[in-house]
């Protein structure tokens, strides 16, 4: 799994407009995947250090602090984390991101979970709780062999409908 950032957040309570069933979801799959599975981040830990700003990893207060301790831990432990190589080409671009003509419209800070996905040859998914601007990236990037798995899925619909009100609401992939 590649886990986006706001999946901490969220779980941490750091987003006070997520419904609660949601946050419950993210906090079931961060300690899940802590007990099984693998987190696949990239080798210049650009990943772990969004995680690390946002969060609060030596004084662990909510889950995704926690979840943050617990990659630090495991981070050589290759039967948990994967490392993967992005080449960045300009800051927030990347060789590995899946569509190049997507690339410029994609959130500069989120280009990076994209290209971890498409990199990794197993090509996991992207967990995404709460950015509604995923909504509208989410089929090109199946185009190209990256899924994204909305953990929110009622909730990123309202925070688009919100945010565009003037725009058609997306569909969502299948699945959770």
């Amino acid at each position: 799994m590649v886990i986006d950032t706001n999946v901490l957040l969220v779980a941490n309570g750091s987003h006070q407009d997520v419904s609660a069933p949601c946050r419950a979801e993210c906090v079931a799959r961060l300690q899940a995947r802590q007990k099984a599975g693998v987190v696949v981040i990239d080798d210049a830990f650009r990943i772990l250090k969004e995680y690390q700003l946002k969060t609060q990893p030596n004084q662990p207060k909510g889950v995704g602090d926690v979840f943050l301790k617990w990659l630090l831990q495991n981070i050589a432990n290759d039967k948990r984390v994967h490392r993967i190589t992005i080449t960045e080409m300009q800051p927030d671009e990347f060789d590995q991101f899946p569509d190049k003509v997507l690339q410029p419209q994609f959130d500069s800070p989120d280009r990076k979970f994209a290209a971890v996905a498409h990199a990794h040859p197993a090509k996991p998914p992207v967990w995404q709780a709460a950015d509604c601007k995923w909504l509208t990236w989410w089929p090109q990037l199946a185009a190209h062999g990256v899924k994204v798995e909305f953990l929110c899925r009622a909730d990123v619909q309202r925070f688009y409908a919100s945010k565009f009100p003037n725009q058609p609401m997306p569909g969502l992939p299948d699945g959770p």
